[in-house]
């Protein structure tokens, strides 16, 4: 399996998944932290994959959503954004919808 089916298949079987630098516990950088405390503080269950344990990961996950920068979230297989559109999401309420819908 390359890896685009490698990382499509994590997006597509779990409901929630974020790419980061490091884990949700120990998180290695600030945008990293903010994306898994949005979704910790949503009370959302996640996937986190930390990209720094895997530089083919790392690099296809940008090609992937064609997204640059990481974290980057999924929720049903769909790409949703990075720490600043989480943000923004969380604060107008749309991201607690998406992940609400996620779990049904």
């Amino acid at each position: 399996m390359d890896i685009q089916q490698v990382i499509h298949q994590t997006v597509t079987e779990n409901p929630v998944v974020l790419y980061m630098k490091g884990t949700p516990t120990f998180p290695q950088c600030g945008f990293s932290a903010n994306a898994a405390a949005i979704l910790k503080a949503c009370g959302t269950q996640f996937t986190a994959v930390n990209v720094l344990e895997d530089a083919d990961i790392r690099q296809g996950i940008k090609e992937y959503a064609s997204w640059p920068t990481i974290p980057q979230l999924y929720i049903k297989g769909e790409f949703v954004g990075g720490s600043d559109i989480m943000k923004e999401l969380f604060q107008s309420g749309e991201l607690q919808k998406l992940l609400d819908a996620a779990k049904g």
